[in-house]
């Protein structure tokens, strides 16, 4: 009897705190680059993902957060995780980090090699999912828009979004692949092959377009079971 009393008193305190939790909004972080600085924005794909989530009625199962800095590659990632990301006791974390490390190699002789891109990804993860965080993955989307694999740095690009992909594999984690979902967008929107103006005002940071495109693609991450 004692037992059974015992785990009634349990069931009393612990059903009030599971609801409690049930009720909270799954707190989710951006994790990135200028491009996800920019979401934040007026016109920005997280912007636009908590005015979707607003109109589906959705707004109280979600707080979406903003961690991006303009220029980071993966290793700033690592150095601000702490402060930026775990502080803050996120539910879900989305990765998207990659084009300064492959753009800085031409541009700054800055970039990220592959095995030390690795390297800090994977302890990126690792800390996180020692928090039993959800973590999502994204491949790196453009740098330049042309569709026949010309442009500067598809190469490289094509490298470490299966270098992800591979992490991702190797963890059991979920990718969220910009790189094929940007691929295809402009392979149907972009018959004369244009560098820019499509998805990007420059080549690499999002229009208005380039923006609701993304915010597609990550609610669809996000809501995927």
């Amino acid at each position: 009897m004692r037992i059974i009393f015992r785990l009634l008193q349990i069931a009393l305190v612990a059903f009030p705190l599971l609801a409690m939790r049930q009720d909270k909004p799954l707190r989710v972080i951006f994790f990135g680059d200028s491009i996800t600085q920019a979401g934040v924005g007026p016109k920005g794909y997280i912007t636009m993902m908590t005015e979707t989530l607003k109109s589906n009625n959705q707004s109280g199962q979600f707080e979406l957060m903003g961690a991006g800095i303009g220029g980071n590659k993966v290793y700033d990632l690592y150095l601000r995780l702490e402060d930026d990301v775990l502080s803050k006791k996120p539910d879900v974390v989305f990765i998207y980090v990659g084009i300064n490390d492959v753009w800085h190699k031409s541009s700054s002789g800055t970039g990220t090699d592959p095995d030390k891109y690795v390297k800090f990804y994977e302890a990126l993860i690792k800390k996180m999912k020692a928090q039993n965080i959800r973590v999502i993955l994204c491949t790196p989307t453009v740098i330049g828009e042309k569709n026949d694999n010309s442009n500067m740095q598809d190469g490289d690009l094509n490298q470490y979004s299966k270098l992800i992909r591979d992490i991702a594999a190797k963890h059991s984690l979920q990718v969220c692949d910009l790189r094929k979902y940007f691929q295809e967008y402009l392979s149907k929107n972009n018959p004369d092959n244009k560098e820019k103006e499509i998805l990007t005002t420059d080549r690499v940071h999002l229009n208005e377009t380039g923006n609701k495109f993304l915010a597609e693609k990550m609610m669809e991450a996000l809501l995927k079971k």
